[in-house]
């Protein structure tokens, strides 16, 4: 059995080795071979899509598939790739960059596939070897220690993503979508260009700086249109911007879907129309645009389409006339264009290509096929010069200039890398990681002297030039520079626009106009229209009292006060002070009777004071007549401190001079009518009277009745007095000056002392009513109080109810009417009687001993 086992274990061990000796890493698939090459002691790499399009295949997964058949030359492309191949060319030849180290290329053409992409990129960073020694270590070093491109956003993100375990720099001259940013999606991704979250929120203040705010936007269905317009909506969202359609599509969408763009555009109210878009996606829209002729809108473009010759020459139809955006600033590199044009070198790398590139380039065939249409034969010595086309057009210089500095920073980076004086160490490692870092710390200066460095990000500043497209001589558009966008400034000074060099839609001076609503004048105020973006509103006037100052109002303002709004609702105006002033005709009219009525006061007096001496004076107590008649005089005159602008002097005056002033005169004619009383009961026998009730009586009464009205209105005045103040609420748009009550017990404790002297006197008058009527004043004083009580019975509500300077009046009308009713019924008789009947004017006749009549 021993023998048996080693013999086992011989040809197990055996089996093993034989079996490692066979493994192999085989390729799958063809192998994919640049289309231009170079050696050098140092590989970079490229990926442009010098096709922009596939031939569509039918996969039968039964075979094979065939390799990708690339249609649609793009000699954009091409001139980018030169761009490459001139930096290099540049700093092979420079002594101070890279001395006696060769820098080498692979380019490969992506064809405008993502899938293709990425193959191309793992031939780049792998060997074409079709079968792996396992001898050979799997961390050999990347064929290539960087890679120039793509020129769009999509490819970018899926080479990136690749890309990134390996650290293997990416830098992009013209894929600005932000979400490239990402460092920890894409670590090892660079770029030369600024990103679109710069270039979106700059368009969105470009749009807000206009006025537009109801716009449209279409957008590339990638990576570059749906998050370059995804930042755009969130910050014009912020701005108050609105949008009102945002559409997507890609260049290889059926035409049923373009036609349901063009629909929308069409049914749309908004006349602007921000654009997220490739120029080749814009090449396809503009086709169905001119086919239903849609003129008029105001386009919005970015980098990818605002500068670029070929779009403007395709836009036959003039729809994108007026249009403005945000480009590359303007660049030149010193060479280039020569370079550019020295196209016969390309051939050295790819006879196919060249070929291809070369008939495209001149319009000519160098074997002419059986059944297509006769295009002129090539002789190969056609001369570049006399040919104007895409090629030969250089508007795309920025973005030329975004390739060359992106090949010099991985120079510089190397340069640092090899420690480089006047040679390298040409044995250091090169460790992709260190590379990235390096470029990542880049800060240089091109030979024109543009600043070249990166953020945390690995993006450059954020600079642009705004762009109008203007029409030009013979029908070609000019790019005119129209204003600046620097985003490293502070946020009030990045954009500077010059207007009046712009030229709009339909060759129009005017700014368009893209709003859903007008704007809401002042006096009004935004309200929101149902179901609606916040930019599609009603404008409602303001209420009475508030105002709207500024256009687009949200809300309106509640006047203070003292103020009120104006008709057209824009602005408070100062609310006319209201009180009864002596200019108007109604305080006219009542200073005019009072001292009217104080002039017959004193007519009267100086009747009585001639006629003092006679029977009828001196039988009606000549000495409370005149007492009574001071007292109506300052009852006249008190009614003028009810008049003109209240003040605190006026305020505690006119109630307190009116309280005090009409007790005087009610307890005069209640002292003359108790002398009327006492006098006639004295001639009845045993009745001894007149002794209580004489003169000294007469005037204490009277001074007592008076004395306790002063202290009624003392103790008002020192506890809560009157004072000015200003009602806000009779009146909207008044302000009524009038003088509060201070205290509402003091004002009816005066008035009612008043009421109840009044009805004493009534009382007293009414009692002595049936006196001889030679002798009898009582009846005219009995009219009086009726008078005076029917007066001031109706003050009460009349007073109650009536607003403003009309509460006033009233006070000041009954204030007049009792006091005339007062004079006219005690004095006038008496008059009459000394003036126009003296005669009667006798004690014979009072003592009504002469004839009745």
């Amino acid at each position: 059995m021993y023998p048996l086992g080693w013999a086992l274990l011989h040809l197990f061990l055996v089996a093993s080795f034989s079996q490692a000796d066979e493994q192999v890493c085989t390729q799958r698939g063809d192998t994919e071979n640049p289309q231009l090459v170079k050696d050098g002691d140092i590989l970079l790499g490229g990926l442009f899509s010098f096709h922009t399009n596939w031939r569509e295949r039918q996969n039968t997964y039964m075979e094979k598939p065939v390799p990708l058949q690339c249609t649609s030359l793009n000699f954009r492309e091409f001139q980018l790739a030169q761009a490459m191949l001139f930096a290099i060319e540049e700093i092979n030849n420079s002594s101070d960059l890279l001395p006696d180290i060769s820098l080498g290329y692979k380019i490969y053409d992506t064809c405008g596939s993502i899938a293709r992409s990425v193959r191309v990129t793992l031939a780049l960073v792998n060997s074409n070897e079709i079968v792996a020694s396992p001898s050979k270590a799997c961390t050999r070093p990347a064929q290539v220690q960087a890679i120039m491109g793509e020129t769009s956003s999509s490819p970018c993100t899926a080479i990136a993503t690749v890309m990134g375990p390996f650290h293997i720099p990416l830098i992009s001259h013209f894929a600005t979508c932000a979400c490239l940013s990402d460092k920890v999606k894409y670590p090892s991704f660079l770029r030369t260009i600024p990103s679109d979250y710069y270039q979106s929120r700059a368009l969105a203040q470009l749009v807000k700086h206009f006025g537009w705010t109801w716009v449209g936007a279409v957008r590339s269905n990638e990576d570059y249109g749906n998050n370059g317009m995804a930042t755009f909506i969130e910050t014009a969202q912020e701005l108050g911007l609105c949008v009102e359609y945002s559409v997507s599509f890609f260049r290889t969408d059926s035409s049923e879907n373009i036609q349901k763009i063009i629909d929308i555009i069409k049914g749309s109210t908004s006349k602007v129309i921000v654009t997220f878009l490739s120029h080749m996606d814009l090449d396809i829209l503009l086709h169905e645009l001119s086919v239903h002729n849609l003129t008029g809108y105001q386009w919005v473009g970015t980098e990818a389409w605002i500068f670029d010759s070929q779009t403007a020459e395709r836009d036959i139809n003039h729809i994108l006339d007026g249009a403005i955006g945000l480009s590359i600033p303007k660049a030149h590199v010193t060479g280039l264009r020569d370079f550019m044009l020295d196209v016969r070198p390309l051939n050295s790398s790819n006879a196919e290509l060249f070929t291809e590139f070369w008939e495209a380039l001149f319009n000519c065939q160098f074997k002419q096929p059986k059944s297509t249409e006769i295009r002129r034969k090539c002789t190969g010595e056609e001369d570049i010069n006399r040919v104007e086309n895409s090629f030969t057009d250089m508007s795309l210089m920025p973005i030329f200039n975004n390739v060359y500095k992106g090949v010099y920073a991985v120079a510089n980076a190397l340069h640092r890398i090899l420690s480089c004086n006047k040679t390298c160490n040409k044995h250091a490692q090169l460790d992709p990681f260190t590379i990235l870092q390096n470029i990542q710390r880049s800060n240089f200066k091109t030979k024109e002297g543009d600043q070249v460095y990166f953020n945390e990000n690995g993006d450059p500043a954020a600079k642009y030039e705004i762009i109008n497209w203007q029409p030009g001589e013979n029908g070609i558009v000019d790019f005119v520079t129209v204003g600046l966008y620097d985003a490293t400034l502070p946020t009030d000074k990045q954009m500077n626009l010059q207007n009046k060099s712009i030229i709009w839609t339909q060759n129009s001076l005017k700014v368009p106009v893209s709003v859903c609503s007008e704007k809401c004048p002042p006096g009004t105020r935004k309200v929101l229209q149902k179901g609606k973006p916040v930019c599609c509103y009603d404008c409602i006037r303001c209420a009475e009292g508030e105002i709207s100052n500024i256009t687009d109002a949200i809300t309106c303002v509640r006047c203070p006060p003292e103020s009120w709004s104006n008709d057209r609702r824009d602005a408070c105006i100062k609310k006319k002070a209201e009180f009864l002033s002596y200019d108007e005709i109604m305080g006219i009219l009542l200073s005019t009777a009072s001292l009217f009525g104080t002039f017959i006061t004193f007519f009267v007096a100086f009747i009585f004071y001639r006629h003092r001496k006679t029977p009828l004076v001196r039988a009606n107590n000549s000495e409370l007549s005149f007492l009574l008649l001071f007292s109506l005089t300052l009852c006249f005159l008190c009614s003028l401190t009810f008049i003109g602008r209240p003040s605190e002097w006026s305020c505690m005056l006119r109630h307190t001079a009116f309280g005090i002033t009409f007790v005087l005169c009610i307890s005069c004619v209640l002292g003359k009518t108790m002398v009327v009383l006492m006098a006639f009961k004295a001639t009845l026998p045993g009745r001894n009277v007149m002794k209580w009730f004489g003169p000294t009586q007469q005037r204490l009464s009277v001074l007592s009745f008076t004395l306790v009205q002063v202290i009624i209105c003392t103790l008002w005045l020192t506890i809560s007095p009157p004072f000015p103040s200003t009602n806000f609420k009779e009146y909207k748009d008044k302000i009524i000056l009038e003088c509060s009550l201070g205290s509402a017990v003091g004002f009816w404790s005066v008035l009612g002392y008043i009421g109840l002297l009044a009805m004493l006197c009534f009382i007293c008058a009414f009692l002595a009513r049936k006196l001889p009527d030679n002798f009898n004043e009582a009846k005219f004083i009995t009219f009086s109080m009726l008078i005076f009580c029917a007066v001031w019975i109706t003050f009460i509500p009349a007073y109650v109810s009536s607003p403003g300077k009309f509460s006033v009046a009233v006070e000041i009308f009954a204030i007049l009417a009792s006091t005339f009713g007062l004079l006219i019924c005690i004095f006038i008789p008496k008059c009459y009687v000394m003036l126009l009947k003296p005669e009667r004017n006798t004690k014979k006749h009072m003592m009504g001993k002469g004839a009745a009549k």
